[in-house]
C-alpha cells in the first residue's frame, strides 16, 4: 500500500569535508570555517569513519586557555581538560562515530540524531567508508514537497485503501502541508487510522478532518 519512503541517499550531501587522524587543531578549525560546518568526520587511510570532531570538542581549548581549574572542576571536566590539551583530530574526536547508512529512512536518521543530540551524521557504506553526510536541514527537505504531490499520495495510498468508492466520497485538500479530509465515510471508526496513515506521508505537517458518518435517512 505505502509508497516507498525517502531515504538518506535522497537528501544527503555527497561532497564531504573530512580530516585524517593527524590533522592539526588549526587545520580542523579552518576546514570547519571554510565549509561552514559545525563538525567533520575523521577518516583513516581507507576512508573509513573512525570518529567525529565537533565544535564542542574544540571549545575546551579556548575555555581553559588561561585558567587554572580547581580540583573539583578537574574531576568533573576530565574529558574536556584532556581535549583542551589535544592537538590532533585523533586526540580530539568523539569515537566511535555515530553513523547512518545511505539506505536508512529519513525517520531512522532523525531518531538517531535526536537520541544522540547531534546536528549531522556521516553516511557510510556497509564497510564503514564515508559516502556523504546528512544534516537536520537535509531531513527537513521533505516538507518542501508540493501540496498537490502530497494530496495525490494521500488519495492513492490512504483514501482509496480505507474509503473506497462508491460507499464513501472523501475529498483531499492540502495547503502548506496541512491535509484536510472532507466528505462522508461509511465507517467513522477508520478516521483515527486515516489520521495515522496520513501523518506518515512525507511532507505532511498536520491533518484536519471534516468527515461525516453515513446518511441514515437515505433510502
Amino acid at each position: 500500500m505505502h509508497a516507498s519512503p525517502h531515504i538518506v541517499s535522497d537528501v544527503m550531501t555527497r561532497t564531504v569535508a573530512a580530516v585524517g587522524r593527524e590533522a592539526a587543531f588549526k587545520d580542523i578549525v579552518r576546514t570547519m570555517q571554510d565549509r561552514k560546518v559545525s563538525a567533520v568526520p575523521v577518516v583513516d587511510g581507507g576512508n573509513q569513519v573512525v570518529g567525529v570532531v565537533s565544535e564542542a570538542d574544540l571549545l575546551p581549548k579556548e575555555e581553559f586557555r588561561d585558567s587554572d581549574p580547581d580540583r573539583y572542576t578537574q574531576l568533573r571536566r576530565l574529558s574536556d581538560l584532556a581535549k583542551a590539551g589535544s592537538v590532533t583530530a585523533g586526540e580530539l574526536m568523539t569515537s566511535p562515530a555515530l553513523t547512518v547508512r545511505a539506505d536508512a529512512t529519513l525517520a531512522q536518521a532523525a531518531r538517531a540524531m535526536a537520541r544522540a543530540r547531534v546536528k549531522r551524521l556521516p553516511v557510510v557504506d556497509e564497510t564503514g567508508r564515508l559516502e556523504g553526510i546528512v544534516s537536520r536541514a537535509d531531513l527537513l527537505k521533505v516538507f518542501l514537497r508540493d501540496d498537490e504531490e502530497i494530496a495525490e499520495e494521500v488519495r492513492r495510498e490512504v483514501v482509496s485503501y480505507l474509503f473506497p468508492t462508491p460507499s464513501c466520497a472523501v475529498r483531499v485538500e492540502v495547503r502548506d502541508g496541512v491535509v484536510t479530509l472532507g466528505g462522508r465515510v461509511h465507517d467513522t471508526s477508520l478516521v483515527p487510522v486515516a489520521a495515522r496513515l496520513v501523518r506518515a506521508v512525507e511532507g505532511v505537517v498536520d491533518v484536519d478532518f471534516a468527515l461525516d458518518g453515513p446518511d441514515r435517512t437515505a433510502g
